[in-house]
């Protein structure tokens, strides 16, 4: 049941104001406060956690890679350009008489 398909983690056309992830990244949950490629830094828990969601066993089942602006529906470009065909038509060839 989970996504085995091989892909980046960037959403087609990048995320909306910063761009594509080329480098090694960190994925958190939830969120983080601040704006865009700020520096932050991660530090380890200074007393140890109990409580129960931070005890939770995480199993990421699927990462949504569809675009972030307007109404992404394609998790690939093979799966969108299978989908859509041939955009363009191929111009026929000059003809030389």
């Amino acid at each position: 049941d989970f996504d085995l398909t091989e892909k980046k983690i960037s959403p087609m056309g990048g995320f909306p104001h910063y761009g594509m992830v080329n480098e090694d990244f960190i994925m958190i949950r939830g969120s983080c406060v601040g704006t865009k490629k700020r520096v932050i830094t991660l530090r380890k828990s200074l007393y140890p956690q109990t409580n129960r969601n931070a005890l939770e066993e995480i199993t990421l089942k699927f990462i949504d890679t569809s675009s972030k602006f307007g109404h992404g529906r394609f998790q690939t470009r093979d799966e969108k350009q299978k989908f859509l065909g041939a955009m363009k038509v191929p111009e026929d060839p000059p003809v030389t008489a």
